[in-house]
């Protein structure tokens, strides 16, 4: 079939052919951003931790009277958690993964506290931290017991307490810090001018910043990556207590737990008792509705456009009864109206993937602005045409094959 005849019924409907292709691009411009930051939020869901998840469970212990020496108490907690049945090791941290903490320090790499440092999250744990987090050491060691550093002393009275010595970074931070050469030996400050030696570097430490999603320094800089471990003890008050047990025996782990820690000090009660997947299953909850509704936002986009397409398909077929059959008296073939048809659905799609192509760029850069999302990635565009190119077609199908099988004599009873 000629093109001509296709623009000319084009320019007689411009009305009808205009709303066609406006329900192209924006549905071009909408779905494209759509599957992006669907994109986006599973990537952040699926992203590792580097902890072994499905083993730890976690709780906080509240003081409700006083318990004694806060720093014997604690170490009397760990010793009984140690030795319940199916607890591989236990550690106390000052934040957890997932958890409604946050603490940021500072990192440097000079003494000076007016150079440059940037907030990274960071862990204080003792001895037992690494394993039991399950983090796995690329380079370095793991911190040693005499390197531990007691809360209470480090920020207890005195001119001069203790400061940690050794820190742990994860091999992201450590890359950053140190683009050029191995982390290892090297120095870092932390706590003033008080130098930290890089012992150790552990491969993934978080994908995510712990508690509410607040901005941070570097959070447009993928700082979820980054994190720190610091060889400092904190006590019961205001830390958790984090244990690595059999996956089949966490339940029966909390449970054995605060009977144990009941036996120590019954002054105390443990709260926010809950496995690590479950924090992460919260913590992500509204990641999960915001691909929901963005996936029902894009169904219902390119359904709309489909009927949209059916039904001017559909119309522009009754009106042209008489052009039909003309044309089948004169000898076009069924595949030759079908062709018609299917041709100018894809002139418009076109036109229209044109302009959403734009849009979408558009809408991206204000996102990008706003919100400080990625570059929109170009094959986005040649994924989002076919699948409108394709989506057209399917609609306009079923009215071109109506219009194929129009006989010749219904020019005749159209006249």
């Amino acid at each position: 079939m000629e093109l001509m005849p296709i623009l000319s019924t084009l320019r007689r409907h411009k009305t009808a052919a205009g709303l066609i292709v406006l329900e192209v691009a924006l549905s071009c411009a909408i779905v494209c951003n759509a599957l992006h930051l669907i994109h986006q939020r599973l990537e952040r869901i699926q992203a590792d931790s580097g902890l072994a998840e499905a083993e730890l469970v976690t709780f906080r212990v509240a003081g409700i009277g006083a318990v004694g020496n806060v720093d014997e108490v604690t170490s009397q907690d760990l010793q009984a958690l140690r030795a319940i049945p199916g607890v591989r090791d236990v550690s106390i941290n000052n934040q957890v993964m997932y958890g409604n903490s946050n603490s940021f320090s500072g990192v440097r790499l000079q003494p000076n506290r007016d150079a440059n440092s940037i907030g990274f999250p960071q862990y204080t744990v003792d001895e037992h931290g690494l394993t039991t987090l399950g983090l796995k050491l690329v380079e370095g060691r793991n911190f040693r017991a005499e390197e531990i550093v007691l809360d209470n002393a480090f920020n207890g009275p005195g001119e001069n307490p203790p400061r940690p010595r050794q820190i742990v970074l994860s091999q992201a931070l450590a890359k950053r810090l140190f683009p050029d050469s191995s982390a290892l030996g090297k120095q870092v400050y932390v706590f003033g001018d008080t130098p930290m030696e890089v012992i150790g570097v552990v491969q993934t430490l978080g994908n995510v910043h712990p508690g509410p999603r607040t901005q941070r320094p570097g959070d447009a800089e993928g700082a979820g990556q980054y994190g720190m471990l610091l060889p400092l003890r904190n006590s019961y008050r205001g830390a958790y207590y984090v244990m690595r047990v059999d996956p089949a025996q966490r339940e029966a782990a909390l449970k054995a737990a605060g009977t144990a820690l009941e036996a120590i000090g019954g002054k105390r009660i443990v709260r926010e008792a809950r496995t690590l997947e479950e924090m992460r299953s919260a913590y992500y909850a509204q990641d999960r509705a915001m691909i929901w509704l963005l996936g029902g936002v894009c169904v219902a986009l390119l359904l709309v456009t489909a009927f949209g397409i059916v039904g001017l398909a559909s119309f522009w077929v009754q009106q042209r009864t008489r052009m039909i059959g003309t044309r089948r008296a004169l000898g076009a073939t069924r595949g030759q109206i079908l062709r018609y048809f299917q041709l100018e659905n894809f002139l418009l799609s076109t036109l229209g993937i044109g302009l959403g192509m734009a849009a979408a760029y558009g809408i991206n850069l204000a996102l990008m602005r706003s919100y400080e999302l990625p570059l929109l990635p170009a094959y986005y565009l040649p994924v989002g045409a076919l699948t409108l190119w394709a989506l057209g077609q399917l609609a306009v199908l079923g009215p071109a094959r109506r219009a194929a099988a129009l006989p010749p004599v219904a020019a005749l009873r159209s006249a």
